[in-house]
């Protein structure tokens, strides 16, 4: 029998600043439809694949939690089989929560962006109406606009003239940018938390220029008429040596404001074996520099996006978060927010390229994959031809399974197996696929024990990549959707083609987080 949790429990654990992981199992459209505050969502479809990443402390308090469809149990089991030790499961779900008093809130990365107009709230943070913006784009040579968001965000749209300039590296790169201290600068994003977050950056760090951000971001723009860049590829320059020491003091000195610690490697390591801590370790630099060499064991979490999705990167509540940047800014300025959003954050002195001895991607801890079937490329054309009837199942993202896959192939998802069985119980061959040979292993395995023994199951080695890569042809669009595509929630901020109505009502639940968080009384937020 798996313990149960209540609302006092959960709230308890937050205001004490206690260590809790409050994990919401369900999928992400409808966690965005409401939940609480800190509650992290965590899909049934990646538990094994992202347990010891994202909840490092098997020892740690957990709380699962659904809508009353069954997850929260599902997900406690599996986490104690996975080794974890302290968890229980919501009563009575979202609904429960609601009932004992508790705020919920909409949409993701709810703790940041409430965070965010806690800030501009308190400090006043200056902006300018998309207007005011283009009219000075028009009429002033002397103004540079960057945009704090990733990458790949800034391609799809930007403001005409934008640099990309991603939140953490704002300190180290603008001074490039606007030599000039008359040189006004605006901060830019999709909406608003990190074009807030961005120009608050740049004036608690005591940028000489004139700094404000553009309000309400590229919806702002949209709405008020004016016409994005597509596939803009500019990006910022790297500083000199004079401007790097000075973008290192002037953060130190925001973090240290901010009440960051300090630690140097050695102690931050000792942290690895401390049972009765979560300790995450970061890299907040940018993927290039991280791939070239970083800390052992140090997960790459560029800084803006760390402030922007904490609860997503580290899902423990009143976690420790130990951050690395051998050249400082990055580190100190992402601390000085993570600082003030009551988070436990510590800062690696000391650090030199020689500490940084790990190349390559993010390689995670995971448990052993099941004992499934696999089938190459080649096997898996021939066994479809030969065998009728066959099928092919999907497991990946909806948004990746509609830009490609195997002909014919239905899309599924692992939180919705028993519903999407039917069709599978009928075939003699059903082949597995999924973005991820680890998340194509579990689905496979669960289903082993739920389908006829006449039903033949196979797993495709390497997914799509490898079918395509064997000169297999792919289907584009949607075949057959065995499970409602609620995997991902469509952010009213991304893409292109979302709707007036679709993009105010987003700024207008933003500017209500304020009142909400004083409702919730939970966050420990502050501002400095």
């Amino acid at each position: 029998m798996i313990p149960l949790a209540d609302y006092h429990y959960v709230r308890d654990k937050l205001l004490h600043r206690e260590e809790i992981a409050l994990l919401d199992i369900r999928e992400e459209a409808p966690h965005a439809e409401a939940h609480p505050l800190f509650a992290a969502q965590f899909s049934l479809t990646r538990l094994e694949v992202d347990a010891f990443t994202r909840l490092p402390n098997r020892s740690v308090a957990i709380v699962t939690l659904d809508d009353g469809e069954g997850l929260a149990e599902t997900a406690a089991r599996r986490l104690i089989k996975l080794g974890y030790t302290n968890v229980r499961c919501f009563d009575g779900g979202i609904q429960a929560w609601a009932a004992a008093g508790g705020e919920l809130f909409r949409d993701v990365n709810v703790p940041s962006k409430s965070f965010g107009e806690f800030v501009e709230a308190h400090r006043h943070t200056p902006s300018l109406s998309a207007e005011e913006v283009q009219t000075l784009l028009e009429t002033d040579d002397n103004v540079v606009v960057v945009d704090v968001r990733r990458f790949d965000e800034y391609q799809t749209m930007s403001i005409p003239r934008g640099v990309s300039v991603p939140g953490a590296e704002l300190v180290m790169r603008v001074p490039e940018l606007a030599s000039d201290p008359s040189t006004r600068v605006i901060v830019n994003c999709a909406g608003r938390t990190r074009s807030i977050i961005g120009t608050q950056s740049l004036i608690n760090a005591g940028l000489p220029n004139p700094v404000c951000a553009l309000r309400n971001g590229t919806i702002g723009w949209t709405l008020a008429g004016q016409a994005l860049d597509r596939g803009a590829s500019r990006q910022f320059p790297q500083p000199s040596a004079e401007t790097l020491r000075i973008a290192n003091e002037r953060a130190r000195r925001v973090a240290d404001r901010a009440g960051v610690k300090r630690c140097n490697l050695s102690e931050a390591l000792s942290w690895r074996s401390d049972p009765g801590r979560t300790t995450y370790f970061f890299d907040p630099r940018t993927a290039q520099e991280y791939e070239q060499g970083h800390l052992p064991g140090f997960q790459w979490a560029p800084g803006g996006q760390l402030v922007q999705e904490t609860e997503m990167m580290a899902p423990v509540r009143g976690a420790r978060i130990v951050l690395a940047d051998e050249l400082g800014p990055r580190a100190n300025m992402t601390a000085s927010w993570l600082a003030q959003m009551a988070w436990d954050v510590v800062v690696i002195d000391g650090l030199s390229q020689r500490d940084l001895t790990e190349r390559g991607s993010w390689r995670p801890s995971s448990p052993p994959l099941p004992d499934v079937r696999w089938v190459s490329p080649g096997e898996c054309d021939r066994r479809l031809a030969d065998t009728s009837p066959a099928m092919v199942v999907d497991f990946s993202p909806h948004a990746q399974y509609v830009r490609a896959h195997l002909p014919g192939a239905c899309w599924a998802m692992r939180s919705n197996l028993d519903e999407a069985l039917t069709d599978m119980s009928t075939v003699r061959l059903l082949i597995i696929t999924a973005a991820e040979d680890a998340i194509a292993a579990y689905c496979a395995h669960e289903l082993q024990a739920m389908l006829p023994a006449e039903v033949e199951l196979r797993v495709l080695k390497g997914g799509l990549t490898a079918w395509k890569a064997a000169g297999k042809p792919v289907q584009e669009g949607v075949t057959r959707l065995l499970s409602p595509a609620i995997d991902r929630y469509r952010r009213p901020y991304e893409g292109t083609a979302v709707t007036p109505e679709a993009m105010q009502a987003y700024l207008d639940w933003e500017f209500g987080l304020v009142e909400q968080l004083r409702r919730d009384g939970s966050h420990h937020f502050r501002v400095i």
